[in-house]
């Protein structure tokens, strides 16, 4: 008897692990599904944060009203789905994200690097994406938190895993309720691959502890436990 309910344990135990490890098969496989929504959401949230600064600065600032039409051009076909276009330009009206982070060196400029660094991350060329991103910041911490998130994921693709947890790490600390828990379970998962159980564990309790309502905390009891182990 005491050896069928010890056996039925190991099965019960056996289950949840193998179903955390299949979360954990390809320390980019969570990362890659969820990075989608996450560039999209960069998006929309700089488009917004454009459309205030044209406002405030067509009369202060005429080499932000000149980057930041040239966004505006890219922006459309961005929109569309045409990432090479938006990022390179059509050789006509539109200079692309990529000609104007290089050319102008303002807020507009850095704008145009995350544009440029997530189309980029969307046509896979990852090294060229992380190297856009890099240029990008933000006095809003969001914002900041969002690219860094981007950066991270980037990052998991290049399997340059040191550098992915400090961007995770970044986008965390800004407090943001979405991304926050959300790169604190990346950052825990990448620690997971790579066998660093004791901060992968920080991470987790991190999500439980302080993003109780938070997606990521619904599953979270299972992350700590393969990290207990």
């Amino acid at each position: 008897m005491a050896k069928t309910k010890k056996k039925e344990e190991f099965v019960k135990q056996d289950e949840q692990l193998q179903e955390v490890n299949e979360a954990l098969t390809g320390a980019g496989k969570w990362i890659e599904d969820h990075s989608n929504a996450i560039s999209w959401a960069i998006c929309i949230i700089a488009v917004l944060v454009m459309g205030v600064m044209l406002i405030k600065t067509k009369v202060i600032e005429p080499k932000q009203v000149e980057a930041g039409t040239e966004n505006a051009k890219a922006i459309a076909y961005f929109m569309a789905g045409d990432f090479q276009t938006a990022l390179e330009g059509d050789n006509a009206e539109c200079a692309g994200f990529e000609a104007t982070a290089d050319s102008y060196h303002n807020q507009q400029g850095k704008l145009a690097a995350l544009y440029a660094g997530v189309c980029y991350y969307e046509l896979g060329k990852y090294e060229e994406a992380a190297e856009f991103l890099k240029k990008f910041s933000a006095d809003d911490i969001n914002i900041d938190a969002a690219a860094n998130q981007l950066l991270g994921d980037t990052y998991v693709e290049l399997q340059d895993y040191a550098a992915a947890v400090t961007a995770y790490d970044k986008a965390a600390k800004s407090g943001n309720k979405v991304f926050a828990p959300m790169s604190l379970m990346k950052a825990g998962i990448v620690y997971l691959h790579e066998g660093e159980n004791a901060k992968a564990l920080k991470a987790f309790k991190a999500i439980k502890e302080e993003y109780p309502t938070a997606t990521e905390a619904q599953a979270i009891d299972k992350y700590i436990a393969i990290a207990e182990k």
